[in-house]
């Protein structure tokens, strides 16, 4: 299912949140941003609307690796073959950028981007000593390696989720986001069961695949 579409079913689930407790300002934006997030989240494990964005920079460090170790190289061969001076770890780093650029694929650099910014919340969780922000930064520096539709498609990941969510509704001391938290979620699994790929709702216990109509 099209991430705009996770994401429109997110916002209405956080206005419906919003709606039926204390509106404030404050309160609504929190609601809305929480479930729209949170309906999106369960696609790290590929590219979606959260990661998308990170595409452009991806190709351009692959392309600086390129051509970094091009430069590089052309560097060790000025000075080996006109100056007969042979600077080996500028050779090895020649190499190995060249090396990076032609193995990496977008994808692989746009995951570990997403890592980086994960293992960034992780960090910043454990120096103010939030759980919650250490568990979303575990969650977003993982997840891009998995299988899409995988663990990221399961039970335990909304119940993992809904612990993060918990986390920040005692963080923010609002009543009902670890509620919508988890209604975000749930809602881009059961819309991706509505769908013919289904989702493996129990994996790794079994890899059966429920969809509609039920197979």
């Amino acid at each position: 299912m099209k991430g705009t579409t996770h994401l429109a079913i997110g916002v209405a689930i956080g206005v419906v949140a919003a709606a039926t407790h204390p509106v404030t300002l404050t309160n609504a934006a929190a609601f809305i941003i929480v479930a729209a997030f949170s309906a999106l989240s369960a696609d790290l494990d590929g590219t979606n609307m959260l990661s998308s964005k990170l595409s452009k920079p991806a190709r351009i460090i692959r392309a600086l690796m390129l051509w970094g170790g091009v430069a590089a190289g052309a560097a060790a061969a000025y000075w080996y073959w006109l100056e007969d001076q042979f600077y080996p770890y500028l050779t090895i780093a020649a190499a190995a950028l060249f090396l990076l650029g032609l193995v990496s694929r977008n994808g692989m650099i746009r995951d570990a981007l997403v890592s980086a910014i994960g293992l960034a919340l992780l960090y910043a969780g454990y120096s103010i000593g939030h759980n919650w922000l250490m568990g979303l930064g575990l969650y977003v520096a993982w997840v891009p390696w998995l299988n899409h539709r995988g663990l990221t498609h399961t039970v335990w990941a909304v119940a993992a989720w809904g612990a993060i969510g918990w986390g920040l509704e005692q963080q923010l001391e609002i009543e009902g986001i670890a509620y919508t938290a988890i209604s975000g979620y749930l809602s881009h699994l059961v819309a991706d069961t509505l769908t013919p790929s289904g989702v493996k709702w129990l994996y790794p216990l079994t890899k059966k695949t429920f969809k509609l109509p039920f197979g």
